[in-house]
Protein backbone atom coordinates (compact mmCIF):
# COMPACT_ATOMS: atom_id res chain seq x y z
CA UNK A 1 0.00 0.00 0.00
CA UNK A 2 1.05 3.51 -1.07
CA UNK A 3 1.88 5.53 1.93
CA UNK A 4 -0.65 9.00 1.60
CA UNK A 5 -0.15 12.29 1.85
CA UNK A 6 -2.05 14.72 2.39
CA UNK A 7 -2.57 18.61 0.60
CA UNK A 8 -4.11 21.34 2.64
CA UNK A 9 -4.09 24.52 -0.12
CA UNK A 10 -6.83 26.69 -0.76
CA UNK A 11 -5.75 27.33 -3.89
CA UNK A 12 -6.97 24.72 -6.62
CA UNK A 13 -3.87 24.96 -8.90
CA UNK A 14 -1.70 24.14 -6.55
CA UNK A 15 -3.45 21.61 -5.01
CA UNK A 16 -3.72 20.20 -8.65
CA UNK A 17 -0.11 20.47 -9.42
CA UNK A 18 1.39 19.17 -5.89
CA UNK A 19 -0.84 16.19 -6.44
CA UNK A 20 0.33 15.58 -9.48
CA UNK A 21 3.99 15.48 -8.72
CA UNK A 22 3.25 13.69 -5.37
CA UNK A 23 0.97 10.83 -7.33
CA UNK A 24 3.55 10.53 -9.98
CA UNK A 25 6.31 9.70 -6.53
CA UNK A 26 3.87 6.99 -5.70
CA UNK A 27 2.00 8.68 -3.16
CA UNK A 28 -1.78 8.43 -2.45
CA UNK A 29 -3.48 12.17 -1.97
CA UNK A 30 -6.01 13.33 0.00
CA UNK A 31 -7.13 16.92 -0.76
CA UNK A 32 -7.90 19.43 2.01
CA UNK A 33 -9.39 22.87 0.48
CA UNK A 34 -8.17 24.74 4.27
CA UNK A 35 -6.88 24.69 7.53
CA UNK A 36 -9.95 23.52 9.63
CA UNK A 37 -10.93 20.51 7.13
CA UNK A 38 -7.59 19.09 6.61
CA UNK A 39 -7.47 18.77 10.60
CA UNK A 40 -11.17 17.10 10.36
CA UNK A 41 -9.51 14.81 7.90
CA UNK A 42 -6.14 13.88 10.32
CA UNK A 43 -9.39 13.22 12.64
CA UNK A 44 -11.32 10.98 10.43
CA UNK A 45 -10.63 7.30 10.08
CA UNK A 46 -9.52 7.98 6.68
CA UNK A 47 -6.68 10.64 8.23
CA UNK A 48 -4.82 7.99 10.40
CA UNK A 49 -3.12 6.50 8.04
CA UNK A 50 -1.36 10.19 6.60
CA UNK A 51 2.37 9.75 6.55
CA UNK A 52 3.33 13.27 5.10
CA UNK A 53 1.52 16.67 5.51
CA UNK A 54 1.70 19.52 2.59
CA UNK A 55 0.75 22.54 4.50
CA UNK A 56 0.22 26.21 2.99
CA UNK A 57 1.27 29.35 4.85
CA UNK A 58 -1.17 31.51 3.90
CA UNK A 59 -4.81 30.42 4.23
CA UNK A 60 -7.83 32.28 4.58
CA UNK A 61 -9.95 30.45 7.67
CA UNK A 62 -6.84 28.87 9.26
CA UNK A 63 -3.44 29.65 8.31
CA UNK A 64 -0.17 26.94 8.57
CA UNK A 65 0.52 27.96 11.66
CA UNK A 66 -2.53 27.96 13.10
CA UNK A 67 -3.17 24.24 11.85
CA UNK A 68 0.55 23.06 13.64
CA UNK A 69 -0.74 24.34 17.02
CA UNK A 70 -3.62 21.67 17.13
CA UNK A 71 -1.82 19.18 15.39
CA UNK A 72 1.27 18.99 17.07
CA UNK A 73 -0.30 17.91 20.69
CA UNK A 74 -1.98 15.36 18.78
CA UNK A 75 0.36 14.12 16.09
CA UNK A 76 3.48 14.93 17.31
CA UNK A 77 5.79 12.72 15.33
CA UNK A 78 3.70 13.15 11.60
CA UNK A 79 5.69 15.25 9.67
CA UNK A 80 4.96 18.35 8.39
CA UNK A 81 5.95 20.46 5.40
CA UNK A 82 5.36 23.74 4.98
CA UNK A 83 5.01 25.98 1.53
CA UNK A 84 4.54 29.77 0.73
CA UNK A 85 5.43 31.95 -1.47
CA UNK A 86 7.37 34.30 1.46
CA UNK A 87 10.97 32.68 2.01
CA UNK A 88 12.16 35.10 4.37
CA UNK A 89 14.11 34.42 7.24
CA UNK A 90 11.62 35.43 9.89
CA UNK A 91 8.55 33.21 8.25
CA UNK A 92 10.89 30.20 8.18
CA UNK A 93 11.58 30.74 12.04
CA UNK A 94 7.87 31.01 13.31
CA UNK A 95 7.34 27.72 11.15
CA UNK A 96 10.18 25.87 12.39
CA UNK A 97 9.36 27.05 15.94
CA UNK A 98 5.83 26.21 15.39
CA UNK A 99 6.77 22.21 14.50
CA UNK A 100 7.41 22.13 10.78
CA UNK A 101 9.51 19.53 9.54
CA UNK A 102 10.68 21.41 6.28
CA UNK A 103 10.18 24.45 4.81
CA UNK A 104 9.33 24.66 0.56
CA UNK A 105 9.64 28.05 -1.12
CA UNK A 106 6.62 28.02 -4.14
CA UNK A 107 6.76 27.12 -6.34
CA UNK A 108 8.29 23.72 -5.85
CA UNK A 109 10.09 22.08 -8.20
CA UNK A 110 8.75 17.96 -7.85
CA UNK A 111 12.69 17.31 -7.26
CA UNK A 112 12.61 19.86 -4.27
CA UNK A 113 8.92 18.24 -3.34
CA UNK A 114 10.75 14.81 -3.48
CA UNK A 115 13.86 15.08 -1.42
CA UNK A 116 11.97 16.78 0.86
CA UNK A 117 8.98 14.00 1.85
CA UNK A 118 11.57 11.06 1.19
CA UNK A 119 13.47 12.75 3.65
CA UNK A 120 11.22 13.36 6.24
CA UNK A 121 9.68 9.76 5.91
CA UNK A 122 13.31 8.73 6.74
CA UNK A 123 13.44 10.61 9.55
CA UNK A 124 10.14 9.01 10.98
CA UNK A 125 11.42 5.55 10.24
CA UNK A 126 14.26 6.27 11.85
CA UNK A 127 13.01 8.00 15.25
CA UNK A 128 10.24 5.08 14.94
CA UNK A 129 13.03 2.22 15.30
CA UNK A 130 14.79 4.34 17.64
CA UNK A 131 12.06 4.51 19.82
CA UNK A 132 11.42 0.97 19.51
CA UNK A 133 15.05 -0.38 20.47
CA UNK A 134 15.00 2.02 23.14
CA UNK A 135 11.66 0.74 24.34
CA UNK A 136 12.52 -3.25 23.96
CA UNK A 137 16.21 -2.47 25.37
CA UNK A 138 14.60 -0.46 28.38
CA UNK A 139 11.33 -3.39 29.53
CA UNK A 140 8.76 -0.57 28.32
CA UNK A 141 7.64 -2.51 25.03
CA UNK A 142 3.84 -2.63 25.53
CA UNK A 143 1.04 -3.75 23.08
CA UNK A 144 0.66 -0.24 21.48
CA UNK A 145 3.83 -0.90 19.90
CA UNK A 146 2.48 -4.15 18.49
CA UNK A 147 1.28 -4.16 14.44
CA UNK A 148 -1.73 -5.07 13.77
CA UNK A 149 -5.86 -4.20 13.62
CA UNK A 150 -6.97 -7.64 12.67
CA UNK A 151 -9.65 -9.28 14.71
CA UNK A 152 -7.41 -12.52 15.14
CA UNK A 153 -4.95 -9.76 16.80
CA UNK A 154 -7.21 -8.11 18.89
CA UNK A 155 -8.15 -10.88 20.63
CA UNK A 156 -4.29 -11.94 21.37
CA UNK A 157 -3.97 -8.50 22.57
CA UNK A 158 -6.93 -8.77 25.10
CA UNK A 159 -5.82 -11.99 26.36
CA UNK A 160 -2.36 -10.60 27.14
CA UNK A 161 -3.82 -7.56 28.60
CA UNK A 162 -5.37 -9.33 30.99
CA UNK A 163 -2.53 -11.94 31.69
CA UNK A 164 -0.23 -9.01 32.22
CA UNK A 165 -2.29 -7.85 35.29
CA UNK A 166 -1.00 -10.33 37.23
CA UNK A 167 1.83 -13.01 37.60
CA UNK A 168 0.37 -15.66 36.71
CA UNK A 169 2.63 -18.08 34.33
CA UNK A 170 2.14 -17.69 30.37
CA UNK A 171 2.14 -20.24 27.44
CA UNK A 172 2.04 -18.33 24.22
CA UNK A 173 1.58 -20.92 21.53
CA UNK A 174 2.02 -20.24 17.80
CA UNK A 175 3.77 -21.39 14.51
CA UNK A 176 7.90 -20.61 14.10
CA UNK A 177 7.96 -16.88 13.25
CA UNK A 178 4.61 -15.75 14.46
CA UNK A 179 6.17 -13.15 17.21
CA UNK A 180 5.76 -15.00 20.46
CA UNK A 181 9.02 -13.08 21.94
CA UNK A 182 7.89 -9.75 20.79
CA UNK A 183 4.41 -10.62 22.44
CA UNK A 184 6.34 -11.74 25.46
CA UNK A 185 7.96 -8.60 25.57
CA UNK A 186 4.41 -6.84 25.52
CA UNK A 187 3.50 -8.81 28.46
CA UNK A 188 5.80 -7.66 30.71
CA UNK A 189 5.79 -3.76 29.31
CA UNK A 190 1.95 -3.59 30.20
CA UNK A 191 2.90 -5.36 33.42
CA UNK A 192 4.12 -4.07 36.89
CA UNK A 193 7.51 -4.98 35.55
CA UNK A 194 7.58 -3.08 33.08
CA UNK A 195 11.27 -1.66 32.86
CA UNK A 196 13.03 -4.29 34.80
CA UNK A 197 14.86 -7.33 33.55
CA UNK A 198 13.99 -9.05 30.63
CA UNK A 199 15.74 -12.35 30.10
CA UNK A 200 15.46 -14.71 26.81
CA UNK A 201 16.47 -18.14 26.96
CA UNK A 202 15.80 -20.96 23.79
CA UNK A 203 15.72 -23.62 24.98
CA UNK A 204 16.40 -25.46 21.96
CA UNK A 205 19.78 -24.02 21.76
CA UNK A 206 21.22 -24.62 25.19
CA UNK A 207 24.62 -27.13 24.98
CA UNK A 208 23.31 -30.39 26.65
CA UNK A 209 26.25 -30.19 29.02
CA UNK A 210 25.55 -26.72 30.23
CA UNK A 211 21.89 -26.30 30.23
CA UNK A 212 22.19 -26.40 34.22
CA UNK A 213 25.02 -23.93 34.50
CA UNK A 214 23.28 -21.63 31.76
CA UNK A 215 19.86 -21.81 33.52
CA UNK A 216 20.42 -21.73 37.44
CA UNK A 217 24.44 -20.40 37.00
CA UNK A 218 27.53 -21.98 38.95
CA UNK A 219 30.02 -21.68 41.59
CA UNK A 220 33.70 -20.99 41.27
CA UNK A 221 35.28 -24.34 40.70
CA UNK A 222 32.48 -26.44 39.96
CA UNK A 223 33.20 -28.28 37.39
CA UNK A 224 36.48 -28.24 34.69
CA UNK A 225 36.40 -25.22 33.10
CA UNK A 226 34.37 -23.07 36.20
CA UNK A 227 37.27 -20.12 36.80
CA UNK A 228 34.58 -17.51 37.82
CA UNK A 229 31.24 -17.81 39.57
CA UNK A 230 28.38 -17.70 37.07
CA UNK A 231 25.05 -16.19 37.64
CA UNK A 232 22.24 -17.97 35.45
CA UNK A 233 19.80 -16.54 33.53
CA UNK A 234 16.84 -17.51 36.47
CA UNK A 235 18.88 -14.38 38.95
CA UNK A 236 19.67 -12.46 36.07
CA UNK A 237 15.68 -11.97 35.40
CA UNK A 238 15.24 -11.64 39.06
CA UNK A 239 12.60 -8.82 39.96
CA UNK A 240 11.67 -9.16 36.08
CA UNK A 241 10.24 -11.50 33.35
CA UNK A 242 12.31 -14.79 32.55
CA UNK A 243 11.11 -15.89 28.60
CA UNK A 244 11.69 -19.55 27.69
CA UNK A 245 11.65 -19.79 23.95
CA UNK A 246 10.62 -23.22 22.69
CA UNK A 247 10.46 -24.64 25.84
CA UNK A 248 9.37 -27.92 24.04
CA UNK A 249 12.80 -28.64 23.52
CA UNK A 250 14.36 -28.78 27.54
CA UNK A 251 15.66 -32.30 28.12
CA UNK A 252 13.49 -34.56 30.46
CA UNK A 253 16.11 -34.24 33.44
CA UNK A 254 16.33 -30.53 33.15
CA UNK A 255 12.33 -30.37 32.96
CA UNK A 256 12.17 -32.00 36.67
CA UNK A 257 14.54 -29.10 37.68
CA UNK A 258 12.78 -26.25 36.36
CA UNK A 259 9.84 -27.40 37.84
CA UNK A 260 11.23 -27.37 41.50
CA UNK A 261 12.67 -24.25 40.93
CA UNK A 262 8.70 -22.78 39.44
CA UNK A 263 7.40 -24.12 42.80
CA UNK A 264 9.69 -23.56 44.97
CA UNK A 265 10.71 -20.20 43.88
CA UNK A 266 14.46 -20.84 44.09
CA UNK A 267 17.43 -22.23 42.20
CA UNK A 268 20.34 -24.75 42.69
CA UNK A 269 23.87 -22.98 40.88
CA UNK A 270 26.25 -25.75 40.39
CA UNK A 271 28.22 -26.68 43.27
CA UNK A 272 26.58 -24.25 45.49
CA UNK A 273 25.81 -24.96 49.02
CA UNK A 274 22.82 -23.65 49.45
CA UNK A 275 19.65 -22.65 47.47
CA UNK A 276 19.31 -18.87 45.86
CA UNK A 277 16.04 -16.96 45.99
CA UNK A 278 14.74 -15.71 42.76
CA UNK A 279 11.44 -13.67 41.98
CA UNK A 280 10.66 -14.12 38.26
CA UNK A 281 7.76 -13.81 36.05
CA UNK A 282 7.77 -16.91 33.86
CA UNK A 283 6.99 -16.73 30.07
CA UNK A 284 7.05 -19.96 27.96
CA UNK A 285 6.81 -20.38 24.14
CA UNK A 286 6.50 -23.42 22.07
CA UNK A 287 5.46 -24.03 18.01
CA UNK A 288 4.84 -27.65 19.27
CA UNK A 289 2.01 -29.23 20.59
CA UNK A 290 3.31 -29.48 24.13
CA UNK A 291 -0.32 -32.07 25.15
CA UNK A 292 0.55 -34.26 22.06
CA UNK A 293 4.10 -34.42 23.78
CA UNK A 294 3.07 -35.53 26.87
CA UNK A 295 0.73 -38.31 25.73
CA UNK A 296 4.02 -39.49 24.24
CA UNK A 297 6.16 -39.37 27.20
CA UNK A 298 8.35 -36.58 25.76
CA UNK A 299 7.50 -33.73 28.24
CA UNK A 300 6.48 -34.39 31.66
CA UNK A 301 2.46 -33.69 32.62
CA UNK A 302 2.86 -32.02 36.10
CA UNK A 303 5.87 -29.47 34.19
CA UNK A 304 3.25 -28.64 31.46
CA UNK A 305 0.27 -28.00 33.69
CA UNK A 306 2.47 -25.61 35.80
CA UNK A 307 3.32 -23.57 32.39
CA UNK A 308 0.25 -24.04 30.62
CA UNK A 309 -1.48 -21.93 33.84
CA UNK A 310 -2.74 -19.28 31.13
CA UNK A 311 -2.34 -20.05 27.45
CA UNK A 312 -1.80 -17.56 25.11
CA UNK A 313 -2.21 -18.68 21.13
CA UNK A 314 -0.87 -15.90 18.00
CA UNK A 315 -2.78 -16.83 15.27
CA UNK A 316 -0.36 -17.70 12.03
CA UNK A 317 -0.11 -14.88 9.49
CA UNK A 318 -2.56 -16.34 6.66
CA UNK A 319 -5.01 -16.33 9.46
CA UNK A 320 -4.70 -12.43 9.89
CA UNK A 321 -3.67 -11.25 6.32
CA UNK A 322 -5.18 -7.83 7.24
CA UNK A 323 -2.26 -7.37 8.73
CA UNK A 324 0.06 -7.95 5.60
CA UNK A 325 0.08 -4.19 4.49
CA UNK A 326 0.82 -2.74 7.78
CA UNK A 327 3.33 -4.90 8.01
CA UNK A 328 4.99 -4.54 4.62
CA UNK A 329 4.77 -0.55 4.89
CA UNK A 330 6.41 -0.97 8.41
CA UNK A 331 9.43 -2.69 7.46
CA UNK A 332 9.81 -0.66 4.00
CA UNK A 333 10.09 2.14 5.91
CA UNK A 334 12.57 0.10 8.26
CA UNK A 335 14.72 -1.67 5.96
CA UNK A 336 14.56 1.72 3.38
CA UNK A 337 16.26 3.90 6.09
CA UNK A 338 19.24 1.03 7.09
CA UNK A 339 19.61 0.66 3.14
CA UNK A 340 19.46 4.53 2.11
CA UNK A 341 17.05 4.04 -0.38
CA UNK A 342 14.76 6.40 -1.41
CA UNK A 343 11.64 4.33 -1.75
CA UNK A 344 8.53 5.30 -0.82
CA UNK A 345 5.95 2.14 -0.67
CA UNK A 346 5.02 -0.67 -2.76
CA UNK A 347 2.20 -0.85 -5.68
CA UNK A 348 -1.10 -1.71 -5.58
CA UNK A 349 -0.11 -5.31 -7.45
CA UNK A 350 2.65 -6.39 -5.59
CA UNK A 351 0.54 -5.40 -2.31
CA UNK A 352 -2.45 -7.39 -3.60
CA UNK A 353 0.19 -10.64 -4.49
CA UNK A 354 1.88 -10.44 -0.85
CA UNK A 355 -1.71 -10.53 0.05
CA UNK A 356 -2.76 -13.95 -1.44
CA UNK A 357 0.57 -15.75 -0.26
CA UNK A 358 -0.16 -17.76 2.50
CA UNK A 359 3.54 -16.89 4.36
CA UNK A 360 3.87 -19.98 6.05
CA UNK A 361 7.48 -18.66 7.51
CA UNK A 362 5.08 -15.83 8.84
CA UNK A 363 6.47 -12.82 10.12
CA UNK A 364 9.94 -13.98 9.73
CA UNK A 365 9.55 -14.80 6.21
CA UNK A 366 7.72 -11.58 5.75
CA UNK A 367 10.58 -9.22 6.95
CA UNK A 368 13.16 -11.41 4.77
CA UNK A 369 11.10 -11.26 2.29
CA UNK A 370 10.52 -7.30 2.33
CA UNK A 371 14.51 -6.31 3.18
CA UNK A 372 15.57 -8.48 0.41
CA UNK A 373 13.01 -6.31 -2.11
CA UNK A 374 14.30 -3.41 -0.93
CA UNK A 375 17.74 -4.11 -1.45
CA UNK A 376 17.43 -5.32 -5.06
CA UNK A 377 14.43 -2.18 -5.95
CA UNK A 378 16.03 0.30 -8.61
CA UNK A 379 13.15 2.05 -8.30
CA UNK A 380 10.72 4.50 -5.71
CA UNK A 381 8.30 1.86 -4.97
CA UNK A 382 8.26 -1.80 -4.62
CA UNK A 383 6.87 -3.97 -7.60
CA UNK A 384 5.82 -7.45 -8.32
CA UNK A 385 9.06 -7.66 -10.28
CA UNK A 386 10.97 -6.85 -6.77
CA UNK A 387 9.21 -10.22 -5.43
CA UNK A 388 10.13 -12.91 -8.20
CA UNK A 389 10.06 -16.21 -5.90
CA UNK A 390 6.82 -14.88 -3.93
CA UNK A 391 5.32 -14.07 -8.15
CA UNK A 392 6.91 -17.77 -9.00
CA UNK A 393 5.01 -19.63 -6.13
CA UNK A 394 1.52 -18.02 -7.10
CA UNK A 395 2.67 -18.95 -10.93
CA UNK A 396 2.43 -14.97 -11.63
CA UNK A 397 4.16 -14.00 -14.97
CA UNK A 398 6.91 -11.07 -14.26
CA UNK A 399 6.15 -7.90 -16.38
CA UNK A 400 8.70 -7.24 -18.67
CA UNK A 401 11.61 -4.98 -17.65
CA UNK A 402 10.98 -1.23 -17.12
CA UNK A 403 8.05 -1.89 -19.76
CA UNK A 404 6.72 1.01 -19.01
CA UNK A 405 9.50 4.21 -18.67
CA UNK A 406 8.67 5.94 -15.19
CA UNK A 407 8.24 10.07 -16.12
CA UNK A 408 8.01 12.81 -13.62
CA UNK A 409 5.59 15.71 -13.73
CA UNK A 410 7.38 18.79 -14.24
CA UNK A 411 5.81 21.90 -12.69
CA UNK A 412 5.43 24.77 -15.46
CA UNK A 413 8.47 25.92 -16.69
CA UNK A 414 9.17 29.81 -17.07
CA UNK A 415 9.05 31.45 -20.05
CA UNK A 416 12.94 32.13 -19.72
CA UNK A 417 13.40 28.27 -19.29
CA UNK A 418 11.58 27.07 -22.29
CA UNK A 419 13.55 29.89 -24.53
CA UNK A 420 16.78 27.76 -23.43
CA UNK A 421 16.02 24.56 -23.66
CA UNK A 422 17.14 23.09 -27.02
CA UNK A 423 14.21 21.66 -29.54
CA UNK A 424 15.05 17.69 -30.09
CA UNK A 425 14.55 19.06 -33.56
CA UNK A 426 17.54 20.96 -33.65
CA UNK A 427 19.45 18.56 -32.32
CA UNK A 428 21.90 17.40 -35.20
CA UNK A 429 21.88 13.98 -36.36
CA UNK A 430 25.33 11.95 -35.42
CA UNK A 431 27.81 10.68 -38.19
CA UNK A 432 27.55 7.22 -39.50
CA UNK A 433 28.60 4.83 -36.12
CA UNK A 434 29.84 1.93 -38.89
CA UNK A 435 30.99 1.19 -41.68
CA UNK A 436 27.88 0.80 -43.24
CA UNK A 437 26.30 3.48 -45.74
CA UNK A 438 23.28 3.97 -42.97
CA UNK A 439 23.31 6.03 -40.59
CA UNK A 440 22.83 4.87 -37.30
CA UNK A 441 23.16 1.74 -37.30
CA UNK A 442 25.52 -0.10 -35.08
CA UNK A 443 27.82 -2.85 -36.21
CA UNK A 444 27.09 -6.25 -35.01
CA UNK A 445 29.99 -7.95 -36.57
CA UNK A 446 33.59 -7.66 -35.39
CA UNK A 447 36.42 -7.37 -38.23
CA UNK A 448 37.11 -10.84 -38.10
CA UNK A 449 33.22 -11.63 -38.88
CA UNK A 450 32.67 -12.79 -34.76
CA UNK A 451 29.75 -11.46 -33.14
CA UNK A 452 30.52 -8.32 -30.88
CA UNK A 453 29.40 -8.73 -27.04
CA UNK A 454 26.05 -7.62 -25.98
CA UNK A 455 27.40 -5.24 -23.57
CA UNK A 456 29.76 -3.50 -26.77
CA UNK A 457 26.37 -3.38 -28.74
CA UNK A 458 24.44 -1.96 -25.42
CA UNK A 459 27.03 0.86 -24.90
CA UNK A 460 27.10 2.09 -27.92
CA UNK A 461 23.51 2.22 -28.22
CA UNK A 462 23.53 4.58 -25.22
CA UNK A 463 25.99 6.72 -26.36
CA UNK A 464 24.70 7.13 -30.21
CA UNK A 465 20.87 7.63 -27.77
CA UNK A 466 22.69 10.14 -25.34
CA UNK A 467 24.23 11.90 -28.08
CA UNK A 468 21.18 11.77 -30.39
CA UNK A 469 18.61 13.61 -27.54
CA UNK A 470 21.19 15.98 -27.17
CA UNK A 471 21.78 13.88 -23.16
CA UNK A 472 17.42 14.42 -22.50
CA UNK A 473 17.60 11.55 -20.47
CA UNK A 474 13.96 10.95 -20.14
CA UNK A 475 13.68 11.04 -24.16
CA UNK A 476 16.63 8.59 -24.26
CA UNK A 477 14.91 6.36 -21.95
CA UNK A 478 11.62 6.35 -23.95
CA UNK A 479 13.28 5.97 -27.24
CA UNK A 480 15.16 2.92 -25.82
CA UNK A 481 12.70 1.83 -24.44
CA UNK A 482 13.29 1.33 -20.56
CA UNK A 483 12.49 3.06 -17.31
CA UNK A 484 14.73 6.20 -16.53
CA UNK A 485 15.91 4.71 -13.34
CA UNK A 486 17.54 1.46 -15.07
CA UNK A 487 18.98 4.04 -17.88
CA UNK A 488 21.00 5.82 -15.06
CA UNK A 489 22.15 2.66 -13.37
CA UNK A 490 23.08 1.23 -16.78
CA UNK A 491 25.59 4.57 -17.75
CA UNK A 492 27.12 4.40 -14.24
CA UNK A 493 27.96 1.17 -15.05
CA UNK A 494 29.61 1.73 -18.28
CA UNK A 495 31.29 4.77 -16.77
CA UNK A 496 29.71 6.96 -19.30
CA UNK A 497 28.82 10.83 -18.74
CA UNK A 498 25.73 11.85 -20.15
CA UNK A 499 26.99 15.31 -20.42
CA UNK A 500 30.51 14.76 -22.30
CA UNK A 501 28.64 11.99 -24.41
CA UNK A 502 26.29 14.82 -25.56
CA UNK A 503 28.67 17.12 -26.10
Amino acid sequence: MAQQVLIVDDDPTQRRLLEGVVTKLGFRVVQATGGQEGLEILDSAAGKDTSVVLLDLKMPDMDGLGVLEQLRPQRPTLPVIVLTAQGGIETVVNAMRAGADDFIVKPASPERVRVSIQNALKLTALSGEVSRLRKTTSGEFGFGDLIGESAAMHETVALGERAAQSNIPILITGESGVGKEVVARAIQGASDRAGKPFVTVNCGALPENLIESILFGHEKGAFTGAHAKHTGKFQEANGGTLFLDEIGELRPDMQVKLLRALQEGEVDPVGSKRPVKVDIRLISATNKDLEQLVRANEFREDLFYRLNVFPVHIPALHQRKDDVPLLIDHFIGRFTVEEGKKIVGIDAAAMEMLRQYNWPGNIRQLENTVYRAVVLCDGDALSIRDFPQIAHSLEIELPPLDETPRETLALPETAEAQKSRPSLEDVPLLEPVCEADLKGHIRALEGDGHLRSLDEVESEMIRLAIDRYAGHMSEVARRLGIGRSTLYRKVRELGLDPKAEAS
